[in-house]
């Protein structure tokens, strides 16, 4: 890559970030609270983007059961959350146990009483099953179609399993957050809801820079040698197995902090976010917004849902229909996603085609002399 193209794609990525900046901090003060909180919930579902990126676009891994991890972050938030407002239902615990005849606090249930215990559970619960499972496929070296199939199966259990238990996780109806009590004020009330924007807003950076970081050096050289050419870095001596676990981890944790931060937001976790369509839109916004970019990870998570929010509004039967084009559009045209694109040669190839000359980068002395010679 020449000096010229890093250079522009620093400048270019620096004016996103203070664009995307700009807006955060000007939204409380604009939007109003529904659209503010629709920000927010798009903005947490920015971090389980960026882990799809980690795994997808650095490592090779399209794997299509974010949900699980995703999920599994926004029920620590809601347990912890409910148990801290049962106070005044019969046994202090939550209402709906009642309704199934369970007098007892499942066994659990008992650890999210503390809040310290929540908010490392809401990462590490989601990054354990995660390397668990990563750790059983990549030794078996499956990798590939076969890995998404089997991360979409795994989804599916995952969905099953939660969907059946009503008497411990109240099953289909999933546990409410909107009404329960933090700071002793209710979670969906104006003041809770634009704090949960504000922390949200600053983890969604903390998160960019940690993906940044992890993608950096050897290690991150390693993830794209494995998307190249996993035989290649075996054969230097690197265990796949490893980095890939490793990334598939952290891709979990990222999505477990994504999952609470959106269930605070939209009120409600139920094994709903565990259904196949959800993590298939998680990887639409990456491949949209620039597969490898990172940043591209976060304009895609939230400028889609934004957009999709907007046209259901106004045409609610017509979203699925441009989603679907979009990915048709990025698969056939691009395939590097709109930021990729922007950081390429797509702007410059665009120009050639309504007839403005590209300049060689190297030797630009050629065109003269062809002129010269001409």
């Amino acid at each position: 890559m020449s000096l010229n193209r890093l250079n522009l794609n620093k400048i270019t990525t620096l004016s996103i970030w203070i664009i995307l900046i700009a807006v955060i901090i000007a939204a409380p003060t604009i939007l109003p609270v529904f659209r503010l909180n629709l920000l927010g919930r798009y903005l947490s579902l920015a971090i389980v983007a960026l882990g799809v990126d980690l795994i997808w676009g650095f490592t090779g891994l399209l794997s299509l059961g974010q949900g699980i991890f995703f999920a599994l972050g926004g029920y620590c938030a809601a347990m912890y959350l409910q148990i801290t407002s049962s106070s005044e239902f019969p046994n202090n615990i939550p209402e709906f146990f009642a309704l199934y005849g369970v007098n007892n606090l499942p066994f659990f249930w008992e650890p999210f009483k503390s809040p310290l215990f929540t908010l490392i559970a809401i990462w590490l619960v989601p990054a354990l099953i995660a390397g668990m499972l990563g750790f059983l496929v990549f030794r078996n070296r499956i990798k590939g179609v076969y890995f998404s199939i089997l991360t979409q199966a795994a989804l599916l259990v995952f969905f099953n399993l939660f969907n059946g238990q009503q008497k411990l996780i109240n099953g289909t109806n999933g546990l409410k957050t909107d009404v329960t009590q933090l700071f002793g004020q209710m979670v969906g009330s104006e003041s809770i809801q634009r704090l949960f924007f504000w922390i949200t807003a600053i983890l969604v950076i903390a998160a960019w820079f940690f993906s940044k970081w992890v993608v950096k050096g050897r290690f991150g050289n390693i993830l794209i040698g494995i998307r190249d050419d996993e035989p290649r870095v075996r054969f230097t001596g690197y265990n796949p197995v490893i980095f890939k676990t490793i990334i598939f981890s952290i891709a979990g944790g990222l999505a477990g902090i994504s999952g609470a931060l959106y269930t605070v937001q939209s009120g409600i976790v139920s094994p709903q976010f565990m259904t196949v369509p959800f993590s298939i839109e998680m990887v639409i916004w990456v491949a949209v917004g620039g597969r490898g970019t990172l940043l591209g990870a976060i304009l895609g998570a939230v400028f889609i849902n934004y957009a999709k929010s907007l046209v259901s509004e106004a045409l609610p039967a017509s979203w699925m229909f441009i989603q679907g084009g979009l990915f048709i559009l990025v698969v056939t045209a691009l395939p590097e996603g709109v930021l990729g694109w922007m950081k390429g040669d797509g702007p410059r190839n665009l120009l050639q085609r309504f007839g403005f000359k590209r300049k060689i980068e190297t030797y630009p002395s050629l065109e003269v002399n062809n002129k010269e010679e001409n």
